[in-house]
């Protein structure tokens, strides 16, 4: 059995801390016992979070820091081993998104979404893992998405990120052969019930809106729990996940034909006419940190459109399956 990390006592450093999947891993870290550096660029948010979980088993120091700074997330990686003699396992959570057709989005957003998703994961992994050589053992997690191997039209910032994040985790597993005690693993949600789709960049011309069904963050958090104590290469959550990975493993012409419909019945409110905007790109959001991005009640975009869409690919890749199948023989 793959050995990992036991959460009580463990100390563990998660960027993206204050919202979302960061900040739902640092509930449930905490809550199990751990003693957590929570990352991210707003002080009061981290602060906010770490009075929340004052009452739980583990404890929560905020360091405020910002990915896309390699000396700072190295100065993480430094203070923490500092203060706390060690460091079990890093978190690579931090993630934005852009919006809109790649000729006509600006630029300098496009290298942004690059800049925070697969470097700042680059530099979380650069901070953390002479520690864990020098230990001996350590669990480094990369939360990617599904997106990484399916792609998607009007995100090609954020899928050509997530794609680089995973092949930076398969490389940085083939160089650690030589510890098997540490640990690299891909952590890959589909549509997840938080504020990324408020935050994103946009410049599609619509409000952008969460693909129906969307997981809680708590299930992504409870998986990344998981695979600290017990290491796995990739782990996919939910069944719209699977199911996009199987399709496009099975019928990629046919997902890339049902892509742009997808994304269109998902992802745009064409109801509301939405002006230009880089999200949270350079700055951080000024409204109260959250977990949810309340979708859930909301049900998330048009679920009705989506399902559609998704049971139409699912029918195709199955055909294309039994078709396939005919031609070998």
């Amino acid at each position: 059995m793959r050995t990992g990390t036991r959460l009580r006592d463990a100390t563990i450093v998660v960027t993206g801390a204050s919202s979302g999947i960061g900040r739902a891993t640092v509930e449930a870290l905490a809550a199990a016992g751990a003693t957590v550096v929570a990352v991210a660029r707003r002080q009061a948010a981290l602060d906010e979070l770490a009075e929340q979980c004052a009452g739980e088993r583990g404890e929560v120091h905020p360091m405020p820091g910002d990915v896309t700074d390699l000396a700072a997330m190295e100065g993480v990686a430094r203070d923490t081993v500092g203060r706390f003699g060690r460091l079990d396992a890093w978190v690579n959570n931090a993630g934005v998104n852009q919006y809109g057709p790649f000729e006509e989005v600006p630029f300098d957003e496009w290298r942004r979404v690059l800049e925070v998703n697969l470097l700042g994961q680059a530099h979380g992994a650069r901070a953390a893992l002479p520690y864990f050589r020098e230990q001996g053992r350590g669990v480094l997690v990369n939360v990617t998405s599904v997106l990484a191997k399916v792609p998607s039209p009007l995100q090609s910032a954020y899928v050509a990120s997530k794609f680089g994040v995973r092949g930076l985790t398969d490389s940085l597993r083939q160089e650690l052969l030589d510890v098997p005690d540490i640990h690299v693993c891909n952590v890959m949600p589909g549509p997840i019930d938080t504020p990324l789709f408020q935050h994103a960049a946009n410049h599609t011309g619509y409000r952008i809106t969460a693909p129906a069904p969307t997981v809680d963050a708590a299930r992504v958090a409870a998986a990344i729990l998981r695979v600290i104590v017990k290491p796995k290469d990739e782990i996919a959550i939910g069944l719209n996940t699977r199911l996009g990975l199987s399709g496009n493993r099975v019928a990629p012409r046919i997902t890339d034909r049902a892509a742009t419909p997808l994304m269109v019945a998902s992802h745009l409110d064409d109801s509301e006419v939405h002006a230009p905007t880089a999200g949270i790109l350079f700055e951080p959001a000024d409204e109260r940190a959250e977990v949810s991005g309340g979708w859930k009640p909301a049900r998330a975009g048009r679920p009705g459109r989506t399902v559609a869409v998704v049971a139409a690919g699912a029918v195709l890749a199955a055909a294309a399956t039994i078709l396939s199948g005919r031609d070998r023989r």
